[in-house]
């Protein structure tokens, strides 16, 4: 299975379309993404990186919705008495 996930751009570095390069954070966790896919991203934007690059953009109500969806999969809590 495959996986993307969605990030905020937070900084666009690299003047050649191929060699274009950004820093996206993901939750906080800011990771250095290749930006060749998505040549006209702009700091704000909203991407889908998959193996360190950036596949396509997103817009931000769609990235929020996709955070809630990730949130909810979260492991449940389980009470101290079910044990």
């Amino acid at each position: 299975m495959c996986l993307a996930v969605p990030g905020k751009v937070l900084e666009v570095s690299g003047d050649e379309e191929l060699m274009k390069t950004g820093r996206v954070s993901f939750g906080g966790t800011v990771r250095e993404v290749n930006l060749a896919y998505v040549p006209q991203v702009e700091i704000g934007d909203y991407v889908v990186v998959h193996v360190g690059f950036a596949i396509s953009i997103l817009n931000e109500s769609e990235a929020r919705r996709v955070f809630d969806d990730l949130e909810s999969l979260e492991e449940p809590e389980i009470p101290e008495d079910a044990a």
